[in-house]
């Protein structure tokens, strides 16, 4: 969820901080077992044989999802089916239940309307039976909002989020401690947190130099001292030893963290975090899921849903030191020394150290300890769960990152993995998921997608599609959007309740989509656009050119590939993120000189130094072993830097770094190894390796894609990412591609997913080594498909085509046959696939004619009598000129619908040899287009130019566009205090629209 603690908690931030100082994490090593997963269920296994008729209707499996919002229990059985079948009626493939009430300004009863009642159980059980009634899927998130947690633990509970707190007391050489062990330095978080366990004492002199309040303390390792077994009924007799110098004692107490579930209090009693690095924490979810909501009737329903269980982020926050009681014991097990010596410079306060014993122990101590908490939570955490999930007949759907956790390695064990485009800060960070997705056999990489930070209301379908894009080009196939909310809660004003708004006095998160929006008319389309974008995502698996392997797998830290993030991509380089972990898994062999051949079959394998420490060069041993076998195997391998100082990471052994550098010299003297100095010299490896791309255009900041294949066909998708560019206007762009086939006689189709459409190419060329060569033009965030497959896959065959032509354009009319098209008046030549050039002449071309004179009907939508009532009001208005609305009077403060109708009068060429673009320009924010009475449903919401050629007739034309608004400008006035500082929006048809016509020709072979 985001929110997210206001997009990135403090904890995350503070851990990934720590995984930044302390460098690489070493890794144990892993056993071969692949990720367990329920791989028969349709979401995660690859879908195959995409068809045209799938592809024009998809089914409900790859359709997108809604995050439904309820106030807690409080909901009607009627009202819940209502909703789901509005979801399922505007196109949706499945919702997500979560019990979220940020904005409630009143209470809800949690005993008798809170998570986890006979009401919640009630309200689920009609979800999940409509839903099957309707054939969309629900995924029920694992507790009241995030993170996990259950009212039947308390922070004293062993099942319950720990956190390590300590006490100090600064005792001079040759002085004494005598009394009290000394207490935590900070109060426990919450009142219910009764119990502070010692642990441990010591006793550590400071380092000269160093001061007892200094931030932190530098101490010397050299002097720990246990002094646990001296305290006596929790008081302590101590004298310093020496004569000079100070000591600190320090007194280490577990106690619950005392952390809650986000919002007001969701549950009676109250629930409590559960422990996430446990059996014990994870053991009391299922616990009470078994007790409390798994009824039989929820249990049957959930295996006709097919759905998931779902977890939002790892959000730990605690005031000291995360913590979890078997810590000690398992970092021993897992990296073959104590933790206890150096547990010192493992503490927080505020989320900062507060010892340091000096950089050669400090970073692989605090590194060591993330890598273990992150195995922890795989297995005693994601396993376990998964397990239990797919009991259930569910699979288990997670956000797995917050802590520095190995996300990557995560994701190869998860049912599904999700990413947000809110919190992540870019594309890479999808990519380090989708490389465990694909490393693991997964099929899905979720996005909690278009949550915006003061959105609410305000956000238009085309920003949230144009944010979405570079969010597919990198990995992920499935949107679960943020959000639907349920229509009422206590002290809920017009629109209806909100999870995100209003929120702390303004107007909070975006979107509450639904019925209560004015563009939920237009919104089967866009649901069919995401739906048709996705079902390709999800065919066949994802293919990429280079594995980047890093030492430690985080997502969410916006940082990228050497070389590749900035240079490589412009140009058609694909690249997802490996950890070392994922190394182990049984996808990550040699064939044929591919890496995960029957996966993402990536090309090469880019090393560098730990990003997370400075480029630090450190390599585990058995990664190093791994790499030889790699190489030896085929497999090209491109190192970053100089790492003649190369080391393990987390404490070394007598003889690990000296083994290292043997392995680096092996490695380096295989000719399947390139070495380069920096990442600038990247190319030069690539060019000494022969490596080629599957996607190869010249330099574009803007064109992103992604590559799917199955047995016999390769599936691009592209799409403009002009406007999440630093900088950028957003602009169209043009560019010329050439794509790898899975065959040479391998021919294109290109697929519209806003329509459904499939088409044989009509314009393209073949190179000499029999990849295709094609023109991609798309406005800013706009998209489109192709297909490389054998002839007669996608549609009867052959089909003849061009290779070059002097015309703006060529397309294939309705009887297969080709024909140019241009604006311009003359006689043109075209290449067919024959080699036979052709000349075509188009006569007279009429001038654009701007559109001015508007008829305008609009539904002013304002507030009724309940919190969920729309009234509308009509007002009809005469054009002469495009405004905003805000700029006209009469609609100065209007949301709703606006229906714009004009007329042409064109003439006799029009039975035939003329068309015309219609041309919108500035439309905000959705649209749809009707001529003469034919309604062009599927029209692309993020290119506003649509073709009427086939609906024009001599005579009277009658043109009509219909534009929905957000509630934006409405709610400036209804509801002052959270949205009336915001900014009006231009609303509507503003223009200028344009009929472009252009003449058309048949080609004569």
């Amino acid at each position: 969820m985001h929110d997210k603690g206001m997009v990135m908690s403090l904890r995350r931030r503070a851990l990934l901080k720590m995984g930044a100082a302390a460098g690489a994490v070493a890794a144990v090593p892993w056993s071969a077992t692949p990720a367990t997963g329920a791989t028969s269920t349709t979401q995660n296994t690859a879908r195959r044989g995409t068809t045209p008729g799938s592809f024009a209707a998809p089914p409900s499996a790859v359709r997108p999802k809604f995050r439904w919002w309820w106030p807690d229990a409080l909901v009607d059985t009627a009202e819940i089916e209502r909703e789901v079948d509005q979801i399922a009626a505007a196109g949706f493939g499945g919702v997500e239940i979560a019990a979220v009430t940020h904005s409630l300004s009143e209470h809800i009863d949690p005993a008798r309307h809170g998570w986890g009642t006979p009401a919640w159980t009630k309200a689920v059980e009609t979800a999940l039976r409509r839903s099957a009634e309707r054939d969309i899927s629900v995924d029920l998130t694992i507790g009241p909002a995030w993170p996990a947690a259950v009212p039947s633990v308390t922070p004293d509970h062993r099942a319950a989020t720990k956190e390590l707190a300590h006490g100090t007391a600064v005792v001079p050489a040759g002085q004494s401690h005598s009394g009290p062990v000394p207490p935590p330095g900070t109060e426990p978080g919450d009142e219910a947190v009764t119990r502070q366990d010692l642990l441990y004492v010591q006793a550590i002199r400071v380092t000269d130099g160093s001061s007892p309040t200094d931030s932190p303390v530098l101490l010397d390792h050299d002097t720990v001292t246990d002094l646990t077994d001296t305290v006596t009924d929790g008081a302590l007799s101590w004298t310093a030893p020496g004569d000079s110098g100070t000591w600190i004692v320090i007194a280490y107490w577990e106690r619950g963290s005392g952390q809650r579930p986000e919002g007001p209090d969701h549950t009676t009693p109250r629930a409590y975090v559960v422990d996430h690095f446990s059996d014990t924490g994870t053991q009391a979810v299922i616990d009470y899921w078994e007790r409390n909501i798994l009824t039989s009737a929820v249990r049957r329903l959930l295996h006709t849903t097919g759905g998931a269980l779902f977890e939002d982020s790892i959000e730990l926050e605690t005031d000291e030191t995360l913590w979890t009681p078997d810590l000690p014991a398992q970092f021993e097990k897992s990296r073959g020394y104590a933790l206890l010596p150096h547990l010192a410079t493992v503490l927080e306060r505020d989320e900062d150290p507060v010892f340091s014993f000096g950089g050669a122990i400090d970073k692989p101590v605090r590194r060591d300890v993330i890598q273990v908490l992150s195995d922890l939570y795989v297995d005693h955490h994601i396993r376990p769960l998964q397990d239990w999930a797919h009991g259930l007949g569910l699979q288990l759907r997670v956000q797995p990152y917050g802590v520095g956790n190995d996300s990557v390695h995560a994701s190869a064990v998860l049912d599904i993995t999700e990413g947000e485009s809110l919190g992540f800060k870019n594309p890479d960070d999808f990519r380090c998921l989708a490389g465990g997705r694909d490393m693991g056999g997964k099929l899905i990489v979720s996005n909690e997608a278009g949550a915006t930070w003061g959105g609410a209301y305000s956000t238009t379908w085309d920003a949230t599609l144009k944010k979405l894009v570079p969010q597919y080009a990198a990995g992920v196939n499935q949107a679960v959007l943020h959000g639907f909310a349920y229509a009422e809660a206590p002290g809920a004003a017009w629109p209806g309740f909100a999870a995100f708004s209003p929120y702390n006095g303004g107007a909070g998160f975006g979107e509450a989509w639904g019925p209560r929006q004015p563009t939920w008319r237009h919104v089967p389309e866009i649901a069919g656009y995401l739906s048709r974008t996705q079902q390709i995502l999800q065919t066949g698996v994802n293919r990429a050119d280079i594995g980047i392997l890093r030492q430690q797998g985080p997502a969410g830290t916006g940082l990228g590939a050497p070389w590749f993030t900035a240079e490589g991509v412009p140009v058609g380089w694909t690249h997802l993120f490996l950890s070392p972990r994922v190394l182990d898994l049984p996808s990550a062999k040699v064939r044929g000189g591919r890496l995960a051949p029957d996966g993402p079959a990536f090309k090469a394998l880019v090393i560098e130094g730990d990003i997370l420490s400075g480029k630090e060069h450190t390599l585990e041993l058995d990664v190093a072993r791994k790499l030889i076998g790699y190489a030896k195997a085929g497999l090209p391998v491109i190192v970053i830097g100089d790492w003649s100082d190369g080391h393990v990471p987390g404490l070394p052994g007598p003889a690990d770094n000296s083994e290292l550098k043997a392995l680096l010299a092996e490695l380096f003297a295989l000719p399947t190894v390139r070495s380069v100095a920096d990442r600038p010299d990247v190319p030069q490896a690539i060019a000494a390796l022969g490596l080629q791309r599957d996607a190869e255009y010249a330099q574009s900041s803007m064109l992103v894609h992604a590559h799917r294949a199955d047995e016999d066909a390769d599936y691009y998708f592209f799409a403009n990412d002009a406007v999440n560019k630093k900088g950028s206007t957003g602009t169209p762009i043009s560019h010329d591609v050439t794509l790898t086939g899975p065959r040479r006689d391998a021919v294109p189709y290109v697929l519209d997913a806003w329509t459904g459409s499939v088409t044989a190419l009509p314009l393209y060329s073949r190179t000499e080594d029999g990849r295709i060569r094609l023109r991609i033009s798309l406005d800013p965030g706009a998209t489109t498909i192709i297909v490389l497959t054998r002839p007669g896959r996608w549609a009867d065959g052959p089909h003849p085509y061009a290779t070059h032509s002097e015309a703006t354009e060529i397309r294939r009319g309705h009887s297969g046959r080709l024909e140019i098209r241009d604006v311009r008046a003359g006689t043109y030549g075209t290449t067919l696939d024959n080699g036979r050039t052709v000349k075509t002449s188009l006569t007279e071309v009429p001038e654009p004619l701007p559109l001015t004179h508007w008829e305008l009907s609009v539904e002013d939508w304002q507030p009724g009598a309940r919190p969920s009532q729309t009234v509308k009001k009509g007002h009809e208005l005469t054009l002469d000129s495009l405004q905003a609305w805000p700029q006209i009077p009469e609609l100065q403060n209007v949301s709703g619908i606006g229906r714009y109708r004009t007329t042409v009068q064109l003439d006799a060429a029009w039975t035939g040899g003329y068309g015309a673009y219609l041309e919108l320009g500035e439309v905000l924010d959705t649209f749809r287009v009707t001529v003469n009475g034919h309604s062009l449903v599927g029209a692309d919401q993020l290119t506003p130019k649509v073709d009427l050629g086939p609906h024009l007739r001599r005579g009277t034309n009658t043109i009509e566009i219909e534009v929905a608004t957000t509630l934006l400008n409405r709610l400036r006035v209804t509801n002052a205090p959270a949205f009336g500082t915001s900014k009006p929006q231009n609303y509507g048809l503003i223009g200028p629209v344009h009929l472009i016509p252009y003449g058309r020709a048949t080609l004569d072979r």
